[in-house]
């Protein structure tokens, strides 16, 4: 897992977040049947993983975690505009054999909408992982 970024969420719970197709693969493979997984709604985004159990996180820490996702997607650094991020369990994650590697498939998610003031405030503040 050291080729993750990992940020603190301001309640000092772990994010990490992808940083390639092959690091994606890693992250949703470790990540617990009782975590959270996030992804924008559209291809180039690191997958994100909360390091706690999904029944004990709060929407405002959902949220900030989302912006972490939104700020390394593709989407992102090519249109600087709000981003919608996907949030579901690992469980709804799965893979077909003939998916690529960083590719999975999701059965059931939620989708919030990062505002792009989010962002750019997250850049300007806590944009280095630890």
């Amino acid at each position: 897992m050291t080729n993750l970024r990992q940020y603190k969420l301001s309640t000092e719970k772990i994010v990490l977040l992808g940083k390639s197709a092959e690091t994606n693969e890693e992250l949703v493979n470790q990540a617990d049947k009782n975590e959270l997984l996030l992804h924008t709604s559209k291809p180039g985004s690191p997958f994100a993983n909360i390091k706690a159990p999904t029944k004990d996180l709060t929407k405002s820490e959902i949220y900030e975690a989302a912006i972490m996702c939104a700020k390394h997607s593709q989407d992102w650094r090519d249109n600087k505009k709000n981003i919608a991020v996907h949030t579901f369990p690992k469980t709804s994650a799965y893979k077909e054999k003939s998916m690529s590697t960083g590719t999975f498939g999701v059965k059931d998610y939620k989708e919030i909408i990062v505002k792009k003031e989010d962002i750019l405030e997250f850049e300007k503040t806590q944009n280095k992982p630890l």
